[in-house]
């Protein structure tokens, strides 16, 4: 089986734990205004079979020690379910630790990726219809809604990842229904990473001829961001 393959990052430190290789696949439903990936976000060609992206890991394998392993990010990986979950399977039987980042907006079913990967790192874009469609330019809150509800079923370890954007969700406000949504809606997770927004993207946005959404907006303050962290986890570990 083959998969549209855009990148293939072979040392990557912020997707999962340890030294990780990181595959980004094409193809994405989501135009997400803060998105630094857009090169990603059309399907191209089949240019990689399953086999090919598991040699790649295997050599790589000697560099993951006790926690490292392989990322599978994009674009929205889930789109190309049937090669993600074959070549799951193929990493699995090597022992190799698997990860997903995903904003969890796929094709339905997910039982058989759940039961060949370790970690879900989830995109969390808004907790609520309008902000969700603000962010994303879509209306599929219910499709992340179904794929949590499947995750939820599951023992496979997640990460949140939430992106603060200056002028929007930097507010107690957002971050305390955050933590409630979170705390009622998403089981077995065990780290909250808060993403400081950044302009680092724009470049390809004008490569591409592509309009730069958030083009009036500034980098996000990284000490306001770990302040709202604070106070987000204070509330969130809250009983």
């Amino acid at each position: 089986m083959q998969g549209s393959i855009n990148s293939i990052e072979t040392f990557g430190l912020v997707d999962g734990p340890g030294i990780r290789t990181v595959i980004f696949l094409n193809g994405c439903n989501l135009r997400c205004k803060y998105c630094h990936n857009p090169e990603t976000w059309k399907m191209q060609e089949l240019n990689y079979t399953s086999d090919e992206i598991v040699h790649k890991c295997i050599r790589n394998k000697p560099y993951f020690n006790k926690n490292g392993g392989v990322t599978f990010s994009g674009g929205e990986p889930l789109l190309q379910y049937d090669f993600l979950v074959e070549t799951c399977k193929k990493l699995k039987k090597e022992n190799i630790h698997i990860a997903i980042d995903t904003a969890g907006v796929g094709l339905g079913n997910y039982k058989e990726l759940f039961n060949n990967i370790d970690l879900v790192l989830l995109d969390i874009k808004d907790i609520t219809e309008d902000g969700y469609k603000e962010v994303t330019g879509t209306s599929m809150l219910k499709k992340f809604d179904e794929f949590v509800d499947q995750l939820n079923k599951t023992n496979v370890e997640v990460w949140i990842r939430q992106v603060i954007i200056p002028d929007y969700n930097d507010n107690i406000d957002y971050i305390n229904k955050l933590s409630d949504y979170l705390k009622e809606k998403v089981k077995n997770v065990t780290r909250v990473d808060f993403l400081p927004y950044h302009r680092l993207g724009k470049e390809k946005y004008d490569k591409l001829n592509i309009p730069y959404p958030y083009g009036d907006k500034n980098d996000m303050d990284k000490e306001k961001c770990n302040e709202l962290y604070k106070l987000f986890m204070k509330k969130y570990k809250e009983e």
